[in-house]
């Protein structure tokens, strides 16, 4: 699902404004900025400055597509380039896991690749002392979202906010595959509760929609994020992977369900205590960050 702790200023804002695209509502995580000039992936064009009409959702007098703001939200928001770069031309899908709220949506059975259904989504785990996945995952995808933007690349997050419903799994790949996403990054955080179980592992899918290349380009972006990731102070997964920190896996409909290449990042267990600590630390988010947008530009260098 950022540049700093600071929520856009009077003075940033009405920057914005004048810009072809718009804004949508900050994060409620205190850490994490606004994201900036986003559009819907689901209408084109979107986000004009035009009065409300039935057709919109109306945030701090600016306009955005309704399909974001559903229950369940559907469409992502486009994100664009904040400079010219590495990644100029590029598109690439980061989807902050889970729902920032419960929702008897939650419970709908939706596709999840193979002839299996699963419910649309939920609002994830939390840390022992409380803190959610799902503000988690918000606030490192615009973290990571704003790193590739400044090298160039046009990002999609799927969800428009922390405190909506959605989307579900499915429709969570149909964005990645609409929007021809070049990668698709979803960023997660485990919930075992084993006192052993710690550090971070990837997902990948050996069913997916895309066939054997796109489960190739998959496992390539596995391995560069993982050699990346190492870098964060959070160790490869003792559970999972059997050390090689790399999960093959059948069940992931948003994986599953992707004709891009597309992973899943666990990015440590919520539910260890030292685990937790590490992945509430605003500079282990920045370098994460960073980090992130690292392994993406090579696995996209041409």
């Amino acid at each position: 699902m950022p540049r700093s702790a600071r929520v856009l200023g009077a003075t940033a804002l009405a920057a914005a404004l004048t810009s072809a695209l718009t804004a949508f509502p900050p994060p409620a995580d205190a850490n994490a900025p606004a994201a900036t000039r986003p559009t819907s992936v689901a209408q084109t064009p979107v986000a004009r400055r035009t009065p409300p009409t039935a057709s919109v959702h109306t945030t701090r007098h600016l306009t955005v597509a309704r399909g974001p703001h559903a229950v369940p939200s559907t469409g992502g928001l486009r994100l664009a380039p904040l400079a010219r770069g590495p990644l100029t031309g590029r598109t690439i899908v980061v989807d902050p896991g889970h729902n920032g709220r419960r929702s008897r949506v939650n419970d709908r059975l939706v596709p999840a690749g193979g002839g299996r259904t699963k419910p649309c989504n939920t609002s994830g785990t939390a840390s022992r002392s409380g803190a959610s996945e799902h503000a988690f995952t918000w606030n490192l995808a615009n973290r990571t979202a704003t790193e590739l933007r400044r090298r160039g690349a046009t990002v999609v997050l799927t969800r428009p906010n922390d405190r909506g419903v959605g989307p579900c799994v499915d429709e969570r790949a149909a964005i990645g595959n609409r929007a021809r996403a070049d990668l698709v990054l979803s960023i997660h955080a485990d919930g075992n509760t084993s006192r052993r179980a710690r550090g971070f592992h990837i997902i990948t899918s050996t069913r997916m929609t895309g066939g054997p290349a796109a489960q190739r380009a998959s496992t390539r972006y596995a391995m560069r994020v993982r050699t990346a990731f190492a870098r964060t102070g959070m160790p490869r997964s003792t559970y999972l992977g059997r050390g090689t920190a790399l999960t093959p896996r059948t069940d992931i409909a948003g994986l599953n369900l992707s004709r891009r290449p597309a992973i899943m990042l666990e990015a440590g267990n919520m539910r260890h205590p030292t685990d937790a600590a590490l992945l509430a630390k605003p500079s282990f988010r920045a370098k994460a960050a960073r980090l992130l947008a690292d392994a993406t530009q090579q696995t996209l260098r041409r």
